[in-house]
């Protein structure tokens, strides 16, 4: 060991701290705040515990073998050489942005496996941040916990008052739990484990600039938020640097994320596999006088219409009914097991979005595995849990959503809502339908599809042309 002296003067008086440094290399010599950044670090993740806390007196060896231990404990979880030495990847590791939570001692799977007893989960939103709206918080909170229900049999339930198994806030520095936060950057938030009182509970840092996207700076609360609440959950930190539960910060979009398997298989660990119904799904008789879609869109050159979890396919040439081609949509669209709520196609771009629930789909052609996202994004407000129908007009280059008896319209250039929406169907379509089911675009010509019957609409002139059975298409 090496022996660093550091003269310390105080009024008329002289103390001299002895640090007992590290084993370094010939070439390097650490500074001041770096050791300082180190015991911090060390102290706050991996319970290291020194003599004396007082910067006036003596280490001794004891102090310092205790340290160089933390230190290769440190290294071993991120993967590190443990040479029990700050060298540069250690010291980077340290200070690169993360979880609140300790790496280890703490939030431990087994052999306690702290969790909830109950599988439906309570939370409220205690108090909001300035740099989000309100509905962005709720959505960014609801799609991180929706990635946990997804893979176990829990759920989730918002209360706006009175107690709630998780509360989730934004604090800074000293905010009431004995572990102030330090500031922009560095630890991002904490959370606490499954128990009463502040049990499960998260904490954002204020001070911190959050965000929905990565477009501007700052951090994702999304990617936060899940992370945290799988500390909520009673899960550990991974050593696994793929894995959400990994401590040190990178952003994940909340539209393409799924939980890795290492995250599947620690909260399923506590909580089991998520229940999945048994579901008969019987197919729909197209020629029945009540027939109705679900969904129309253009896929590449043929029409698709969907009805619960079934489908029927027609080329948008051929005038021959023997044409079409059914099946279940699984079998059509792999990855979409749910039973389909909305569609719409945009020619220019060759795609078309599905939608299930408050998720869609992106599908290039039939048969071939398509990523999906959150209607949130398009600027939903998070009351809107699904769509009842969607339409793609290429002349405006504007798409509409139907949602109950009101519609959105979606600019998707600029990739966001119109101002002034929703707004109330037009005087001639309120006259005839309360509820759109299904549309599509086609040659020009908007086809609205309500119960039983189909609708010839003309969107420039605000006029009901024609109407024909909901299954004409099918050759009914």
């Amino acid at each position: 060991m090496e022996l660093l002296w550091c003269w310390i003067f105080t009024g008329s008086l002289m103390f001299v701290d002895i640090i007992w440094t590290l084993p370094i290399s010939e070439e390097q010599w650490l500074r001041p705040e770096d050791v300082q950044l180190a015991e911090g670090y060390l102290r706050r993740f991996y319970q290291l515990r020194t003599s004396s806390s007082s910067r006036h007196q003596s280490r001794n060896r004891r102090d310092t073998s205790a340290m160089v231990d933390k230190i290769k404990e440190m290294q071993g979880f991120f993967g590190l050489e443990q040479t029990g030495t700050l060298d540069p990847q250690t010291l980077a590791v340290m200070r690169r942005d993360r979880c609140g939570v300790p790496d280890v001692e703490n939030f431990s799977v087994y052999p306690k496996r702290t969790k909830w007893r109950n599988k439906t989960i309570t939370y409220r939103i205690e108090k909001y941040t300035p740099d989000l709206t309100r509905e962005e918080v709720d959505r960014s909170f609801h799609l991180a916990l929706k990635l946990w229900s997804d893979a176990a049999p829990l759920n989730f339930v918002k209360v706006n008052n009175g107690k709630a198994n998780i509360v989730l806030t934004f604090a800074s520095r000293t905010h009431g739990d004995f572990f102030p936060f330090d500031g922009p950057k560095g630890v991002l938030a904490h959370a606490f484990e499954p128990g009463q009182g502040m049990g499960g509970d998260v904490h954002f840092d204020e001070d911190e600039t959050w965000t929905t996207g990565q477009e501007k700076p700052g951090y994702n609360l999304f990617t936060v938020a899940a992370h945290e609440l799988g500390h909520s959950l009673g899960l550990s930190h991974s050593k696994n640097p793929s894995a959400l539960m990994y401590p040190n910060y990178k952003y994940y979009d909340s539209a393409k994320y799924t939980l890795p398997r290492d995250d599947v298989m620690g909260i399923q660990a506590l909580y089991g596999k998520p229940i999945r119904k048994q579901e008969t799904v019987t197919i729909p008789r197209k020629c029945d006088p009540n027939f109705s879609v679900d969904a129309v869109a253009v896929i590449g050159n043929e029409i698709v219409f969907f009805k619960d979890r079934y489908m029927w396919i027609r080329t948008t040439w051929s005038t021959y009914w023997n044409q079409l081609r059914e099946g279940f949509s699984s079998t059509y669209l792999p990855g979409i097991n749910s039973a389909i709520n909305a569609a719409y196609d945009i020619p220019a771009k060759g795609v078309a979005y599905i939608f299930t629930g408050p998720k869609y789909w992106v599908v290039q052609q039939l048969k071939m595995k398509s990523h999906f996202g959150s209607i949130y994004e398009y600027g939903f407000p998070s009351t809107v849990k699904h769509i009842d129908a969607a339409v793609h007009v290429s002349g405006y280059r504007k798409t509409f959503f139907f949602v109950g008896q009101v519609y959105y319209r979606y600019d998707e250039n600029k990739r966001k809502m119109d101002p002034g929406f929703p707004r109330s169907f037009p005087l001639d379509l309120l006259s005839i339908v309360r509820k759109i089911d299904a549309a599509f675009e086609l040659e020009g010509h908007i086809y609205l599809f309500s119960g039983t019957k189909a609708y010839l609409y003309d969107y420039r002139q605000d006029r009901v042309l024609k109407r024909i059975p909901a299954n004409a298409w099918l050759g009914c």
